[in-house]
This record gives C-alpha cells, sequence and structure tokens, in this order.
C-alpha cells in the first residue's frame, strides 16, 4: 500500500503529549504568636548603644575625615586643645561613642597635644562620618 501524501498548504496536527507537572506539598510553617516577652527583649536588644553622657554646650571639632583602612580619623579642632590621655566623645547620626585618646598625630607626625585651628588624627575603635561632632569629656 503506497504512503499517503499530504497536500501542500494543510495543516497537519501534531498530537502533543502534555506533561503533568505536579506541586510538591509544601509544610506551612507554624504561626509565631507574638508574646509581651519576646517584645520586651527585642527591646533591651535595640537599645544596647552607649548611652550619651553630659555632653558641654558646645563641640571642640567636627570630623573632616575617616580613613577606614588605618581606622583613624581626621578632625579639625575649633576651641579647646586635645591632650593625649583626654576622653572624647564622637556624635553624629550614626555615631555615639566615647574613646580615650591613646595617639594623636599631625601631619602624621605623633605629638602629645595639639591647639585650636589644628587638623589632627587620632586612631578610633569605630568609624566616624564626616560633620560628626566632636565633645571633650
Amino acid at each position: 500500500m503506497p504512503k499517503k501524501r499530504k497536500a501542500k498548504g494543510s495543516k497537519a496536527k501534531k498530537s502533543v503529549r502534555k506533561k503533568v507537572v505536579r506541586k510538591k506539598k509544601v509544610a506551612q510553617r507554624p504561626k509565631r504568636k507574638s508574646t509581651a516577652k519576646k517584645v520586651k527583649k527585642a527591646a533591651k536588644k535595640k537599645s544596647k548603644g552607649v548611652k550619651a553622657p553630659e555632653l558641654p554646650s558646645e563641640p571642640i571639632g567636627r570630623v573632616t575625615h575617616y580613613f577606614a583602612k588605618a581606622r583613624a580619623t581626621a578632625f579639625k579642632i575649633e576651641r579647646e586643645g586635645v591632650r593625649l590621655g583626654d576622653t572624647l566623645y564622637f556624635k553624629g547620626h550614626t555615631t555615639n561613642f566615647k574613646q580615650k585618646v591613646e595617639s594623636l598625630q599631625i601631619d602624621r607626625q605623633p605629638v602629645s597635644q595639639a591647639g585650636p585651628e589644628q587638623e589632627v588624627g587620632l586612631r578610633t575603635r569605630s568609624r566616624t562620618r564626616e560633620h560628626d561632632l566632636v565633645f571633650k569629656l
């Protein structure tokens, strides 16, 4: 028996077997119940930051640059002076810490004290940002 020829222009339908995709059942997590203890615990964790000490009315300086690799801060002294052993408080939008001055430099040269209108650098334990205020405690 001879094979049937398809006529030109006719569209032959192919039967396509569709794959059935079955979704896996996912176990639903139980809903958490909010308790007063959990809320209090979360509030305590959030407020672990350093409480601001009583600050003088005016800052002694303002941060001009932070060197991330050296973890050092440069700031310009606007009034008073700074010596080794002084305690400085850095306050800004996201900055809030105090630190004792253990190293002090002017133009990469170690010094023991610095006066007004000088720009000094010191190592800090935390990041500071430009325009953060520096207070002397």
